[in-house]
């Protein structure tokens, strides 16, 4: 089954685009709201993108858009924001946050466009308890398809970070597809696999002039005398008593505070989920393995499995936005790779030996 077509909402800057193209789809056309991410993807992906409300456009609109008749998209994937969804919102503050309507949009313009096959990425919080109220709403406005849903590591994939995501992957029951199954990587990587290879960012804060987006944070001198103290892997506590934030000066040395606040990368590891605050190890385990600085743009970016030539445009905090909150490629490449296996199956040419037969090594659920 060649040039499945696929349309991507809540693109940001790419980052599951270019796993999909990767998988062989042909990402017919992508949107989000955030202008910055859409020149990005545009810069880096293609002119096949704008800037868009997921409240307000139709299905329609974007088979419009798309170039696609009625009937022949094969795919539609998309990861909402997932904010109402961070581990400081709880209860009733969670599930009424504005931004899960986002969700309920997604099903929506699923159900428009009809597409053979859905992927919807998100916070792995949001396929637990916290989440079920609208996994069930998804399932029910959606129950026409067969859904399957993943908890996931991104190490898992070849990518050296510990980030959890949650997946959904839907597939129109009207073409009796197989299940789908990720294909995961037979190798681990650490950090040192990563960044190991790149030279120190210039000293004077300016951008490598061969590396794109590998810029050094300024930090005060204070937080670099602190981060002096920290061996790989080691985290605040080992900073002396009278270097320490006051915050740490009370906080119970054995138990309490945030392990991570103030940490070290180590070589020979992974990373913890890269955030939006990557490059502030005073926002967690962030410091750079052996330099007393923390990780530069595009050493979290090649954390989160970009390449090199994947230039990020804008200011700091738009760069760091954009890199903290995409998809890893290699893991929307593995979905979008069980996708395709999913959907050949049901070509007249597919037997069972062609599908993949290794056990999932991810957690897999079946929703009815």
């Amino acid at each position: 089954m060649n040039n499945l077509k696929a349309i991507e909402s809540f693109s940001g800057a790419g980052g599951m685009s270019v796993g999909l193209i990767q998988a062989g789809f042909d990402v017919k056309f992508a949107f989000d709201n955030d202008q910055r991410s859409v020149e990005t993807y545009r810069h880096n992906i293609g002119h096949h993108v704008d800037t868009l409300d997921a409240s307000s456009v139709t299905g329609a609109e974007l088979m419009e858009r798309a170039g696609l008749p009625k009937g022949e998209l094969d795919l539609f994937s998309g990861g909402p924001p997932c904010q109402g969804f961070s581990k400081q919102r709880r209860g009733a503050a969670a599930l009424d946050d504005p931004r899960n309507e986002l969700v309920r949009h997604f099903a929506r313009l699923v159900q428009e466009v009809s597409p053979k096959a859905f992927l919807f990425e998100n916070v792995q919080i949001f396929g637990q308890k916290r989440g079920k109220k609208l996994i069930e709403e998804l399932s029910e406005k959606l129950s026409n398809y067969d859904v399957y849903d993943f908890f996931v590591c991104s190490s898992d994939f070849g990518i050296a970070q510990s980030r959890g995501r949650f997946l959904m992957i839907g597939l129109r029951k009207d073409l009796g597809a197989a299940p789908p199954l990720l294909p995961t990587s037979t190798k681990s990587a650490t950090v040192r696999d990563a960044i190991g290879d790149l030279p120190p960012p210039p000293s004077d804060y300016t951008e490598h002039p061969m590396i794109p987006n590998h810029i050094q944070c300024k930090i005060s001198d204070m937080n670099k005398l602190r981060i002096s103290h920290v061996p790989q892997g080691g985290g605040w506590r080992d900073i002396p008593y009278e270097l320490r934030l006051p915050c740490h000066q009370r906080v119970n040395t054995t138990k309490g505070g945030w392990p991570d606040v103030y940490g070290r990368l180590s070589w020979n590891s992974v990373c913890p989920t890269i955030t939006g605050g990557f490059d502030s190890f005073s926002r967690g385990r962030y410091a750079h393995p052996d330099q007393d600085r923390s990780i530069t743009p595009r050493e979290a970016a090649r954390l989160q499995g970009f390449s090199d030539d994947f230039r990020f445009l804008g200011n700091r905090a738009d760069v760091r936005r954009m890199i903290g909150n995409a998809v890893p490629p290699p893991l929307a490449k593995a979905a979008g790779q069980a996708i395709v296996r999913s959907l050949e199956s049901t070509a007249p040419w597919a037997k069972p030996k062609d599908l993949p037969q290794k056990e999932n090594k991810t957690s897999m659920t079946v929703l009815s």
